[in-house]
């Protein structure tokens, strides 16, 4: 064997041990680090159905509600039921949240409309939440649908339906981009409020990476991209917004953002132009305050903003009636 090969093969052979360490290291940290983000931080809820009744005086009657997802996990939700025939509404809250940080905005909802309001918590999410995992809106969509059913399974004390034909959702960051692709899967949804839509569900991920580890680098959001797809064995989608949008042609959509989310704003700013001609669509992407961060709001800013979302939906979802 020439001298050359021989030496090469010894230099393999001692920096072998080195590049296996540092492989095995790599995987670890990419396994940690999925492992993080798609547990999403967990808490308290804000406030429930209980603790909201016992602040503002009896008549909120809004129950625990359990049905099945598609994929034959179980789902959950607070439910409040409107006017026999009138339209539903589905909130869905941000990457981190859950339901209770929408609990305000839909009783008011359903005391100026009469609608059912369903709040369910996205997987992952909420406290001991029944699926301990989020794919950052794979899966997450069809769960709207899941969602849906359940709504058109609900029924009066005379056994007629009580979701009329139109349903309408709000979502927020991450329920926002679930709810435009749950969107684009059924035309029962007619109205949509979408808040701080991301790009793509890589740009929740890269956040979500951020805050779970402190780096904000192209090195450990590629290392968190490559992880979720192993770990979901190919299956996570980091499908843009764009595509969805361009298949809703008979929508009401309002699109709202923050000046102080500018990836956020930009990215639903951009999403207005890829809504086909037949849609009808609004952007107010220069509010004081989002969905995103209302809770840092004050009491006024938060008024306006739910009644601005609260004037849409009961217009939009009345017109298609």
């Amino acid at each position: 064997m020439p001298p050359r090969r021989k030496t090469g093969r010894r230099i393999l052979r001692a920096f072998l041990p080195i590049i296996l360490l540092l492989a095995l290291v790599l995987v670890a940290i990419t396994g940690w680090i999925v492992y993080g983000v798609t547990r999403p931080p967990r808490q308290e809820y804000l406030v429930t159905p209980e603790k909201f009744t016992q602040l503002s005086g009896p008549g909120l009657k809004a129950s625990e509600e359990t049905w099945t997802n598609r994929d034959g996990t179980p789902a959950r939700g607070w439910l409040l039921r409107g006017g026999e025939g009138a339209p539903a509404v589905i909130l869905l809250h941000r990457y981190g949240a859950d339901r209770s940080w929408l609990l305000n905005l839909g009783v008011k909802l359903n005391e100026t409309t009469n609608f059912t309001i369903l709040w369910p918590d996205l997987r992952g999410h909420g406290l001991n939440p029944p699926v301990n995992w989020t794919s950052f809106s794979t899966r997450e969509a069809d769960d709207v649908q899941a969602a849906l059913d359940y709504l058109r399974s609900l029924k009066t004390s005379q056994d007629r339906p009580l979701v009329g034909a139109d349903v309408g959702l709000y979502g927020v960051e991450l329920g926002a981009y679930t709810g435009l692709q749950a969107a684009a899967r059924s035309k029962d949804l007619k109205a949509l409020v979408l808040d701080s839509v991301p790009a793509t569900p890589n740009d929740i991920l890269n956040n979500a990476v951020r805050d779970r580890t402190g780096m904000d680098n192209g090195f450990a959001q590629w290392l968190a991209r490559t992880g979720m797809k192993a770990y979901f064995m190919g299956g996570y989608s980091d499908a843009p917004s764009c595509p969805a949008a361009s298949q809703l042609s008979d929508r009401q959509v309002l699109l709202l953002a923050s000046k102080d989310t500018p990836q956020l704003q930009s990215a639903t700013v951009a999403l207005a132009r890829c809504f086909p001609q037949g849609a009808s669509v609004e952007v107010q992407s220069e509010l004081p305050v989002s969905g995103y961060n209302l809770r840092l709001a004050t009491g006024e800013q938060a008024e306006v903003y739910d009644r601005r979302v609260i004037d849409f939906l009961d217009k939009a979802l009345r017109i298609s009636r």
